[in-house]
């Protein structure tokens, strides 16, 4: 199987850790590039070169892979996606991406990083280890906006950790109350305001804007159920506080919860670690062995040391212990990789879920 793909906003941050999460992929090709006007028509390598000082603007700490540096640049505003198999959408702007992405979806299937349609009714918000099921959406979608393709975005990448760790507790146990407290690391602002050098040097940022309202959503409606064509949100009240620390890269989580039904930590860890999610055994290239590690170490996890693990696509635990001060309590310590299981390679991970289900014919 080989799907002919391109991506938008491929001169990005979020665009680049696409390529490089799609470099000699199995099952997918990328043949063509699209940005904005400026980058338009030019050759992606100098598309990326800084007019000013001549320096190249590729951002990924992986080199620039083999065979895209040739390819002429595409205007995303007028890009024709026919042709195409998949097209995948690394915009950072929310409102463009409102604006380009169901153009796209017109013709062919979408699978985006931008949140702009993560809470519409009929798109499916799809971590594949956990709700697989809700891309039964997708029909739906298509038949309501008369669509040849579709729309499906990830989560924000600080939902997707907290979402995987809490799965196997809500599955098993359930849970009533959950509170989390991030410590994001800078790669996941990409070049947002209030994280410049000077503003994150020896100090922490105690605010992302709407990343708190983000997190509690999209909880919501992963861990929901699909019933009817709908997808029923988990009542679960979760009250995030979320902060900006100087890391490069991987999110550390602590995370609370109150249980429906007596759990000692032990039972808690039991349950993360036989967790197989629902893409295990399905031969997905992306996909890692385990989507959960616990570690025993106190000690960790660790940014700089765990946040590799299973190639950045598993969400690694630790400090699983009783919370006394909750009823049923628990609590644990997670590090997940923003910029791989959060962002790009997540998404391809989704797409390749989209192709293994018979939705990218």
């Amino acid at each position: 199987m080989t799907i002919r793909v391109a991506v938008i906003g491929a001169t990005g941050v979020v665009g680049q850790q696409f390529l490089v999460a799609l470099a000699h992929h199995p099952w997918f090709k990328v043949e063509r590039l699209a940005a904005s006007s400026r980058s338009a028509g030019k050759r992606y390598a100098e598309a990326l070169r800084d007019p000013q000082s001549g320096a190249s603007r590729w951002l990924v700490e992986a080199p620039l892979p083999e065979g895209y540096a040739d390819i002429t640049v595409e205007d995303a505003a007028t890009f024709d996606p026919r042709g195409l198999g998949l097209v995948f959408t690394g915009i950072e702007e929310g409102e463009a991406a409102r604006q380009l992405e169901p153009r796209l979806a017109q013709a062919v299937p979408v699978v985006s990083t931008a949140s702009a349609f993560r809470m519409e009714p009929d798109v499916p918000l799809v971590v594949p280890y956990l709700n697989a099921d809700h891309l039964a959406l997708v029909g739906k979608q298509r038949e309501h906006h008369g669509w040849k393709g579709f729309i499906v975005p990830i989560p924000n990448c600080t939902t997707t950790g907290l979402v995987i760790s809490l799965a196997p507790i809500v599955r098993t146990f359930g849970v009533q109350t959950a509170l989390m407290v991030s410590l994001q690391a800078l790669s996941g602002a990409g070049r947002s305001p209030g994280v410049s050098a000077l503003d994150i040097l020896d100090n922490v940022v105690p605010y992302i804007p709407r990343e708190e309202e983000k997190v509690a959503r999209e909880t919501a409606k992963i861990l929901g159920k699909l019933r009817g064509g709908v997808i029923e949100p988990l009542p679960l009240p979760l009250s995030a506080i979320c902060t900006r620390v100087n890391v490069r890269d991987g999110h550390t989580e602590a995370v609370f919860v109150s249980a429906a039904e007596a759990v000692t930590p032990e039972a808690a860890r039991q349950a993360m670690t036989g967790f197989q999610g629902d893409c295990a055994d399905l031969g997905l290239p992306s996909a890692p062995e385990q989507p959960i590690a616990v570690r025993d170490d106190p000690y960790r996890p660790q940014p700089r040391l765990d946040r590799d693990t299973g190639r950045g696509m598993t969400t690694v635990v630790g400090r699983i212990e009783a919370h006394d001060a909750l009823p049923n309590g628990l609590k644990w310590v997670l590090v997940s990789h923003n910029t791989r299981m959060g962002a790009a390679q997540g998404a391809v991970l989704t797409a390749e879920l989209l192709a293994h289900q018979g939705y990218l014919q």
